[in-house]
This record gives structure tokens, C-alpha cells and sequence, in this order.
């Protein structure tokens, strides 16, 4: 052992570890070519399911939410990142209490973009998947009132939304009454042919899906802010909500992006 070797926690004797500067000096890009050269729609190895990419945005002490709602702590470039990344995705995921607190509408409003999409062999807009263990969902939710609007509903409840005048199909894999989320997947695949599927959320929707073992990619926007609150209070959810991950969770860094103090991370699920 060299003469800057110290002991771990545990008592083994270790190197220092290597530090890299991230900070980059290179011209600044648009999140759209970012998202572009991230090759997330490139062949990956056969599985039954949808690759499952997580988006979430956190303040630096790892809230999810302001005053009961994400967008605060949502910047320009957080934005930016958010549209380019339903730009890529075959379906957008996203759980009830999310639709419902954050008035969720259609996904790609404007024309140019829904052209872009059509031209890259892709459908003009994201299949809108919400997910509702109880079907707990008011047809007056802007995005189930669009009659433009497709969406799939994953939910272990036997009934429909009475009153939705969006185009509304239903995927109900269950197991002793509880939604499961990995025949859900399984079946937007089979059935929708979504193959790369973007979590927004929420927490809670987020956790299962990491206790599964469904997450592949995690994206998260370290806003520059801290919030303070206790974790289990009603509005200071963190980015997970539900009980611990066992074991946690190790992640693998691919890659780091900064604009206004806001930090923009993607990580990789390492699985043994």
C-alpha cells in the first residue's frame, strides 16, 4: 500500500480514489441533439418487455415536488430535456395521482413536432399510458377529455372511465387484485408494439417500478434548490416514494449535462 492509502469504513486499507472535473468547455447543444446521439432506440438484447427509461426532476436535498407539484423545480433546459425525450419514446408512462395533480394533456401539441416524429418512422405522438391500480380517474383530466387522444390504462379494476372522450384501451395483468406492472409492460409491447417506453412518475409509480426490476435508464434534473421537510410528510415526497429498496439499487453514470446551475444526470440500473 502506498503512502496515501487509508482504511475504509470497514477497516480495509484502500487507494485514494481518481477524481475527474465534469464541467466540460465544449460549445453548449440543444437537448434535442443531445437526445438524439444517446442511441436509446438502438437494437438492445430481446426481453419481453419495453425498454423503460425513468425521467424525474429532484432539488439538491431530493424532493420531488414543491407545494404538491414537480414544475416548480422544472428549469427552461429541464423543459427542453423533458420534450426531447418524448420525442424518442413509443409510449409515456405516468401514474394517476401525477395526471391528475399535474393536469396532464396531450403529449405533443405542436405540429412541427408531431411531423418530426412522423418523418423519423415513428407514430405523431407518444402512446399516453396511465396507471391506476384502482382506476381512481376523472374523464374531466384534460388528457382523457382530448378525443384526440390515445391512451392505455393499467389497472387491476375490472371498470372503465365513464365520461372519457379520449380513445381509452385497458391492459389489467393482475395478481391476487394487484396491478402487475411487469405484464403491463409485457403487454404494451405485445399489443402496441412499444418499444421504448419514458417514465414521468410519479414517486410512488417510480418505486414499484424500480422493486421490480423494470428500469433500465434513470434521468434526473438536480434542481439547484434545497426545500427541507421530512420525507414521510404528505408533500415532501423524494423521488421514491414506498418502502426501502432491498437490496439498493447501485448505479452506473453515462453521462453528466449542466445549464444554469441545474444538473442533468443518466444513469444506468446496474443488475447483477
Amino acid at each position: 500500500m502506498g503512502k496515501d492509502a487509508q482504511r475504509s469504513p470497514d477497516g480495509v486499507r484502500e487507494q485514494p480514489a481518481g477524481l475527474h472535473h465534469l464541467l466540460a468547455s465544449e460549445e453548449p447543444a440543444t437537448a434535442m441533439a443531445i437526445v438524439e446521439g444517446l442511441g436509446l432506440r438502438e437494437p438492445t438484447p430481446p426481453q419481453p418487455r419495453p425498454r423503460v427509461l425513468l425521467n424525474m426532476v429532484s432539488t439538491v436535498d431530493g424532493r420531488a415536488t414543491l407545494d404538491g407539484r414537480s414544475a416548480p423545480l422544472s428549469s427552461i433546459a429541464d423543459r427542453h430535456l423533458f420534450r426531447a425525450l418524448r420525442m424518442s419514446a413509443d409510449c409515456v408512462m405516468v401514474g394517476a395521482g401525477t395526471v391528475r395533480t399535474e393536469r396532464y394533456g396531450r403529449l405533443i401539441r405542436e405540429p412541427s413536432a408531431r411531423r418530426a416524429r412522423r418523418e423519423r418512422g415513428l407514430s405523431e405522438e407518444p402512446l399516453a399510458c396511465i396507471v391506476s391500480g384502482r382506476l381512481s380517474l376523472d374523464a374531466e383530466v384534460p388528457l382523457l377529455a382530448d378525443p384526440d387522444a390515445n391512451v392505455v390504462i393499467a389497472t387491476s379494476s375490472a371498470a372503465s372511465v365513464a365520461g372519457a372522450r379520449a380513445h381509452v384501451d385497458y391492459v389489467r395483468p393482475s395478481t391476487d387484485g394487484v396491478l402487475d406492472l411487469g405484464a403491463s409492460l409485457a403487454e404494451l409491447r405485445a399489443r402496441f408494439a412499444v418499444e421504448l417506453l419514458l417514465c414521468e412518475g410519479g414517486p410512488h409509480l417510480a418505486s414499484q417500478l424500480f422493486a421490480a426490476g423494470l428500469v433500465d435508464e434513470l434521468f434526473i434534473t438536480i434542481s439547484p434548490t434545497l426545500a427541507g421537510g421530512e420525507a414521510s410528510g404528505g408533500e415532501a415526497l423524494r423521488i421514491l416514494a414506498g418502502p426501502e429498496l432491498q437490496p439498493p439499487l447501485p448505479l452506473e453514470l453515462l453521462g453528466v449535462l449542466e445549464s444554469a446551475s441545474d444538473l442533468f444526470l443518466r444513469y444506468r440500473i446496474r443488475t447483477s
